[in-house]
């Protein structure tokens, strides 16, 4: 079974942005750009019942595009890095869409998610990188920004058990300018790999 998560997808001209970024530093697993994004709600391995009850739920959610804008580098981990990202500015209408998603999950009978949501966009992950050379790269990097309009979200799929892609879009959902429509219907670029007819 796919590990399935909900996310924003980050425009190319973004991506190739944050791509420049890539730097000599021991232990980084750079992330190829065409996986960046940030994640909305992570699922991990379910049931095909589960998730088609948790793809029913999103597609009931009514939300417009916004805007989002990049702010800076930043890690994980503290003394122990596991990740440099791409922050993300505060933005009342990404905390509820995630809110929204959160009870999407809910409602497909899934646990509630434990951890605080921090917008980011994972742009390496690190493994036996020393902490001061982390801040040394942080610290050369330059100030990253970036502003783009949201108008979908995507549910995502991975095989792959350690993170970093490649992911799958199993189902995009469109943000409505018109408040009386809802998200629209699945699209599948390819047969879902749980089940889901469309």
């Amino acid at each position: 079974m796919p590990r399935l998560f909900t996310a924003i997808e980050i425009p190319r001209s973004i991506a190739d942005r944050l791509s420049m970024l890539r730097a000599g530093l021991h232990g980084a697993r750079w992330i190829d750009p065409e996986n960046y994004h940030l994640t909305l709600r992570f699922v991990g391995d379910v049931d095909g019942a589960t998730a088609r009850d948790f793809t029913e739920a999103l597609g009931e959610l009514v939300a417009m595009p916004f805007t989002l804008k990049l702010n800076g580098l930043d890690s994980f981990g503290g003394n122990k890095p596991r990740t440099i990202f791409a922050g993300v500015a505060p933005s009342p209408e990404l905390e509820a869409l995630q809110h929204a998603h959160e009870g999407a999950a809910r409602v497909a009978g899934l646990p509630p998610e434990r951890r605080k949501f921090t917008p980011h966009v994972t742009i390496a992950r690190l493994r036996g990188t020393r902490p001061d050379a982390v801040a040394a790269y942080l610290q050369n990097a330059g100030l990253i920004s970036g502003t783009f309009t949201v108008t979908r979200f995507v549910l995502y799929s991975s095989r792959n058990s350690v993170g970093g892609g490649p992911y799958v879009v199993e189902a995009a959902y469109d943000l409505e300018d018109d408040e009386d429509d809802y998200y629209g219907a699945y699209e599948f670029d390819q047969p879902p790999l749980f089940g889901i007819d469309p």
